[in-house]
């Protein structure tokens, strides 16, 4: 990256469970995610940030945008992070023009607001879910939809899902949905190279060293695949039957602005 980096001094963070954490630390010790990690090496530049996380897990992107822009506006941001759709994408009336536009309108609102909006696009997911082959098309509408709103708006884009390595099973939880402590460093390094962060390059895009014991192919990934599909696959859909959600009762975890360091992040 060329060019001397913006400063920002108010980070709010919207979205789902990526942005919330999961995947990277639990409910009892606490959860840091890829916007955590972000914030911290936007700290290391600017020690007066100020840092506030909205997302929950569970939001569908209306609910990312009924729910927390208000809220996000009203502490009047000069730098945003939107991630969210995946869960849209997961369910059967899947509208990605619909998705997109609840994401634009979030856009706009903060772009009118003079805020700094970054966003990404998404990976692959039947790379990591051969059983999710159906979904495929749907992301790549969805990233479609997503590059033509931030288009519009001057939103940063962060290219995420053009990266083979993003596919990476090492960089994803066991579930397979939400990124592994090091895929959300990897997520946070992406990020803080979009903005041109002191330090920050490319080498998030970068393969990872290749395993000691290649991933089972074929037939040999059968058992694996029906225990995640037992473990996970399952609870998921009963969950969608009974009309329950994971973020059901919950709420942000870092509703304020506050100093990095005053909530533990």
């Amino acid at each position: 990256m060329t060019g001397t980096p913006a400063h920002y001094q108010r980070y709010v963070a919207l979205g789902d469970s990526q942005t919330e954490g999961l995947g990277d630390g639990d409910d009892s010790t606490g959860l840091r995610g890829c916007a955590d990690r972000f914030a911290e090496l936007l700290a290391a530049h600017e020690p007066g940030l100020r840092y506030a996380n909205l997302a929950v897990r569970g939001r569908l992107a209306h609910q990312v945008r009924e729910e927390q822009l208000a809220p996000a506006l009203a502490l009047r941001p000069d730098l945003v992070t939107v991630v969210a759709g995946v869960n849209d994408l997961l369910r059967p009336g899947f509208d990605p023009d619909a998705v997109a536009g609840h994401l634009e309108a979030m856009y706009a609102a903060f772009a009118a607001q003079g805020a700094r909006v970054v966003t990404v696009t998404f990976p692959d997911v039947t790379r990591l879910v051969p059983l999710a082959r159906p979904l495929g098309t749907r992301v790549d509408a969805l990233n479609d939809c997503i590059r033509a709103a931030a288009g519009r708006h001057g939103v940063t884009l962060v290219e995420i899902g053009r990266h083979a390595v993003v596919t990476d099973p090492r960089l994803w939880s066991v579930d397979r949905l939400h990124a592994s402590p090091l895929g959300h460093e990897r997520i946070a390094a992406a990020l803080a190279h979009a903005l041109g962060l002191p330090g920050s390059d490319d080498a998030w895009t970068r393969p990872l060293p290749a395993p000691a014991v290649p991933r089972p192919t074929g037939w040999r990934a059968a058992p694996g695949e029906l225990r995640w599909a037992a473990g996970f696959l399952g609870p998921w859909l009963l969950r969608r039957l009974l009309g329950r959600s994971s973020g059901d009762g919950r709420t942000a975890k870092r509703p304020r602005l506050l100093p990095l360091r005053a909530e533990g992040v």
